[in-house]
């Protein structure tokens, strides 16, 4: 077990944590952010990339409607400063299939409002994207290791620890300026022996406009996440503010209404800057998350284009410990 898991652990056995549930012990949002929901062992691509399984989803939002004041993404537009008492916001990144095929049905058997945002340029053109392809390329390759030169200071061993060379190359990749991103995927393609990810392979992946405009229809959010899911920071103003504009003229085209709110691809502290906002702001974005931890605090001023967030891929143990002290395990 980790730290945080022994942590988890201990409050769940204690009678401090049944104490602690029993009374208001945090004021504020904390926001949660999910990815891809379903089963990992039907999938030939990474098993991180799910965040949860439907039956997993389902558990969490019945603990969440035990536990918290669910907020919707209308309450949050019009909100100055978090609410008193515990309150949860449900998010989910990138743009997946199963988010309006099983999904849906169970937020509306929850009776929950969530926001979705969506990396247009995967929708338009669906492809493997980044985050798919260095774990996949690490995980079929046949080598031993990958070699030092101009990509890599020292050599990476793959071996039988795949999971951690996969997230040595993606923090790798984050770290790129954005003009030498696809050198360094073509590198690792014929450095691992794997080859490119053909685009056809994940068509089925992606969520098309019909169904955006299924979860538009049931009172969903929808925001943005991009056109193609770059670490806009690594990009001239110029170039996040064409990433930015672009998502938004596709989703006010294919679901007829304003990009109100937007996720930044990675969403960690250097992921994003000021001139980020900036381009923000010209496309009317009023909310915009980040996915570094944390949790809006009740009392204090909400920055609206910087709002703090979670996974929502905690194992169970966490997530309850999350909902009772925020403050030590609200983490990324």
């Amino acid at each position: 077990m980790t730290k945080i898991e022994r942590a988890a652990w201990l409050l769940s056995r204690s009678g401090i944590g049944v104490a602690l549930r029993r009374l208001p012990t945090w004021d504020g949002l904390l926001t949660l952010c999910f990815h891809r929901i379903g089963s990992r062992e039907d999938s030939g691509w990474e098993r991180t990339i799910w965040d949860a399984t439907l039956e997993e989803l389902d558990r969490t939002l019945r603990f969440l409607r035990r536990h918290a004041q669910l907020v919707t993404p209308t309450e949050l537009l019009a909100m100055e400063t978090p609410p008193r008492g515990p309150h949860v916001l449900l998010t989910f990144d990138d743009g997946y299939r199963e988010w309006a095929t099983e999904v849906l049905p169970l937020l509306r058997a929850h009776d929950v409002t969530a926001a979705f945002f969506l990396a247009t340029g995967f929708i338009d053109e669906p492809r493997a994207p980044w985050w798919y392809e260095l774990p996949w390329m690490v995980r079929e390759s046949h080598v031993e290791t990958l070699p030092t030169g101009e990509w890599l200071d020292e050599p990476l061993p793959l071996g039988e620890a795949r999971d951690g060379a996969a997230d040595s190359l993606l923090d790798a990749y984050k770290a790129l300026p954005a003009e030498r991103c696809e050198e360094f995927l073509d590198w690792v393609s014929e450095a691992t022996g794997s080859g490119r990810c053909k685009p056809g392979s994940v068509r089925d992946d992606w969520l098309p406009w019909d169904m955006a405009r299924e979860l538009r229809d049931a009172g969903m959010e929808i925001g943005g996440h991009s056109a193609d899911h770059p670490v806009l920071a690594r990009l001239p103003a110029a170039g996040q503010q064409e990433q930015i504009s672009r998502c938004a003229r596709r989703i006010e085209a294919e679901l007829g209404q304003p990009m109100r709110m937007f996720a930044y691809p990675v969403g960690l502290a250097d992921s994003f800057g000021e001139t980020t906002k900036i381009a923000l702001r010209k496309e009317g974005v009023q909310v915009a998350f980040g996915y570094r931890g944390g949790y809006a605090r009740a009392g204090r001023p909400l920055d609206p284009l910087d709002v703090p967030r979670v996974t929502g891929g905690m194992e169970p143990l966490i997530l309850r410990a999350a909902l009772t002290l925020p403050q030590a395990f609200a983490r990324w």
